[in-house]
């Protein structure tokens, strides 16, 4: 495809995929009608980079991880309600396409990977935008990451279980935390908001299905 091509492309997936899907935020869809995506997309699948479809980004630990549908993340920037000064944590980066959305969005993002060959292609497409408000991380978040003892926004871009608590209590008073729960074929996703201290509010946004978060905490099986 040409620059033409995929520039059409883009503009159709914000007009016929995320718009429609009830993401109105003009931030948003500024951000997500600007940043060429098949920029993040491996070679073999740079037709599919503007497809309602998961895209395969590769396989670690005999878990494969795909970049997440246009509708979700879109659906995600705008449930976080990102201000220029937010400071926000991403746990999953991936190929760095959403982690450059939320840089666009908010102040600064620290975004982790629990494999290395993902950080590394994060790295690599965010230099082609040049985005430099990222700092990028290899590592194992599933049950916790102490970069900074707390954000404004938190997204985890795997499923887990259950809301993690670790995560509620990572946000400033106010922050929010974007996460999707429970099991395939349906899974829910969630927008947990601080109001204080000992206080969290839970919003259930819609249903989806993602790859689930390597390592994360299953829930223990009942033995007969």
């Amino acid at each position: 495809m040409s620059e033409m091509d995929y520039n059409q492309a883009r503009f159709n997936m914000v007009e016929q995929q995320v718009r429609p899907w009830d993401v109105l935020d003009p931030r948003v869809l500024n951000v997500i009608g600007n940043i060429p995506r098949e920029l993040f997309t491996p070679e073999s699948c740079k037709n599919l980079a503007y497809a309602d479809t998961s895209i395969p980004l590769g396989v670690f630990q005999d878990h494969e991880s795909h970049m997440m549908n246009p509708v979700v993340e879109g659906r995600l920037l705008q449930a976080l309600r990102l201000s220029d000064d937010d400071v926000v944590l991403e746990i999953g980066t991936g190929s760095g396409y959403l982690t450059a959305c939320l840089a666009s969005l908010a102040r600064h993002v620290d975004s982790v990977d629990i494999d290395p060959a993902m950080t590394t292609m994060a790295e690599k497409n965010l230099a082609k935008l040049e985005i430099s408000n990222v700092n990028l991380s290899t590592g194992d978040a599933s049950s916790g990451w102490d970069q900074k003892q707390f954000y404004d926004a938190i997204a985890i871009t795997g499923s887990m279980q259950r809301i993690p608590e670790f995560y509620k209590k990572a946000l400033k008073n106010g922050g929010r935390l974007f996460v999707i729960t429970g099991d395939a074929p349906v899974m829910k996703a969630q927008l947990v908001t601080r109001l204080s201290k000992t206080e969290w509010v839970v919003d259930d946004l819609f249903e989806t299905c993602i790859d689930p978060l390597i390592n994360a905490e299953k829930p223990s099986e009942f033995v007969f």
